[in-house]
């Protein structure tokens, strides 16, 4: 019983600590896009906080939450602390949606080497 209490504690506070880890993003300059004809473009600025303790590289990808089986991409980079990720860091498929406004979601992986220590996410429409 004990055992049991002890492990539903760790498990609550592993997922408070990582609850902690942010993203928060705008799209920027990118070019509008409706016609379903996805391209290349510079990421968004991005905005995390409360990176875990020992993360050495941040996953950053773009999803269709209309459209989920499409392939938006995204980006791998070196990161320590907490902070800005300038527009343009990387190039991803941008959002097109060909009927109106969609929702997509950036999911931010943070990783030690292969160990997932934390993701977050953030969603936002398209065209706003």
């Amino acid at each position: 019983m004990k055992i049991a209490i002890l492990c539903a504690a760790l498990a609550v506070s592993a997922t408070s600590a990582s609850a902690e880890f942010s993203l928060a993003f705008t799209w920027g300059d990118i070019p509008l896009c409706t016609n379903g004809k996805s391209r290349k473009v510079a990421s968004p600025q991005f905005v995390v906080r409360d990176v875990p303790p020992g993360t050495d590289t941040l996953e950053l990808r773009l999803k269709d939450l209309d459209r989920p089986k499409f392939n938006h991409g995204g980006g791998k980079l070196r990161i320590s602390g907490s902070g800005m990720i300038p527009f343009g860091t990387f190039r991803y498929n941008s959002p097109c949606p060909p009927d109106g406004a969609h929702t997509y979601e950036w999911t931010a992986t943070a990783r030690s080497g292969n160990r997932v220590l934390a993701t977050t996410k953030a969603r936002r429409t398209y065209p706003e």
